[in-house]
């Protein structure tokens, strides 16, 4: 019988379901100096975990507990198997991202804040021309929530290939064209020197009137001041912002008083949610690695997520 995948669970204050979820799938919860693999349960505190790595030669993997790693980027090397969450909170956030887009859409920013009744107000969802920013987890779960709409979907991915239920799917040297004319852009691509600030003065300047933006990525995809300017001018429709920059927003920053925005606190994946997603990741990746398996959610040194 082969002997348990020995596997820490660090830092010290990690959730005891972490544990669980390594048990659950062959493994034996052991200190890190005498893992061969880690579950990091702090999103935070990278480094933290370039010390615990330092003082555990023998880890050879290690599972990260967010899908973004910008946090980890100078941590990572190539020597060791890193994964992440990727795809593992795609739901949730999806349901979110669309949640926000038809808020948006039909006026409910500008009727929530009413004090009396109003005239009509908003668009419709369905047949609207919509432009997804990035290719992974959220986006396959969006596209398809947002089948029943009829809605042309436009993706912008570094990897240019298809993906079911869209209509195109371009690289980024075609944002620009992909942005032109969209009545909804939603943000959902990994934080990385290329893609912060994605949207900017030139890009917001695309949309129309009645355009929506919808982040649920990161805060500094989208610079702040030249969105706070575009809403203010009433030259977009407006904007749904799971994330911000900064973040958490002050109580005082003027994108609360703005009627046409919409800010929920980094909501898409509440704890609560995410705590049995990620436990089922981890135990399906202690299995697979135990049996020699590929692992789920490989992070990529090169290209930051």
């Amino acid at each position: 019988m082969a002997r348990p995948l020995p596997i820490a669970v660090a830092p010290g204050a990690a959730p005891g379901w972490m544990a669980d979820a390594v048990r659950a799938g062959g493994g034996e919860v052991v200190d890190l100096e005498r893992a061969e693999a880690l579950v990091w349960g702090s999103p935070t505190r990278p480094a933290d975990l370039a010390a615990a790595l330092a003082d555990a030669p023998s880890v050879r993997w290690v599972q990260l507990p967010w899908a973004g790693i910008e946090r980890f980027v100078t941590v990572i090397d190539r020597d060791r198997t890193w994964t992440c969450a990727k795809g593992v909170y795609a739901e949730p956030v999806a349901e979110l991202a669309l949640t926000l887009a038809l808020a948006g859409l039909r006026g409910l920013s500008h009727y929530a804040r009413s004090r009396s009744w109003q005239g009509p107000r908003g668009r419709n969802l369905l047949g609207a021309r919509v432009t997804i920013l990035g290719g992974g987890g959220i986006t396959e779960s969006l596209v398809r929530l947002l089948r029943p709409f009829d809605a042309p979907v436009t993706v912008v991915r570094n990897r240019v290939r298809p993906m079911d239920g869209t209509d195109r799917v371009v690289g980024p040297d075609e944002l620009h064209s992909a942005l032109a004319g969209a009545d909804l852009v939603v943000l959902a691509l990994a934080l990385t020197p290329q893609t912060e600030r994605i949207i900017g003065t030139e890009e917001l300047a695309l949309l129309g009137p009645s355009s929506w933006l919808v982040n649920v990525a990161r805060g500094r995809h989208v610079d702040t001041e030249a969105l706070v300017v575009a809403l203010r001018d009433e030259r977009i429709g407006g904007a749904g912002l799971d994330v911000t920059d900064p973040e958490p927003l002050p109580d005082d920053h003027e994108l609360w008083s703005l009627p046409t925005c919409l800010v929920t606190p980094h909501v898409g994946n509440t704890p609560e949610m995410a705590r049995p997603l990620l436990a089922e990741r981890i135990t399906a990746n202690v299995r697979r690695y135990g049996a020699g398996e590929p692992l789920l959610g490989l992070v990529e040194p090169e290209l930051g997520y």
